[in-house]
């Protein structure tokens, strides 16, 4: 399944917010055939990266929209290096 990498711009976003959300996508993502891997904060700047196994950049921010409205403003499709 195609790895992709999605950037949110959120500032003042705080990182237990994000943990919240992180735990509805992984409640929803199920339904989408689509596994969030794992999401880092970056507090400062207002930014949030997201890390997930999905069909399809759509399918990755249908979750998303369906957990908590809060969809990427950027997907990039991504390779896990070496």
């Amino acid at each position: 399944m195609p790895l992709f990498m999605d950037v949110h711009n959120v500032p003042g976003v705080k990182a237990e917010d994000v943990a919240n959300a992180h735990q509805e996508d992984l409640r929803v993502q199920g339904e989408h055939g689509v596994d969030y891997k794992s999401y880092w904060v970056d507090e400062a700047n207002g930014k949030i990266f997201c890390l997930v196994d999905a069909p399809d950049a759509e399918a990755a921010n249908t979750v998303h929209r369906e957990a908590h409205g809060l969809v990427a403003d950027s997907i990039y499709r991504v390779e896990e290096g070496a």
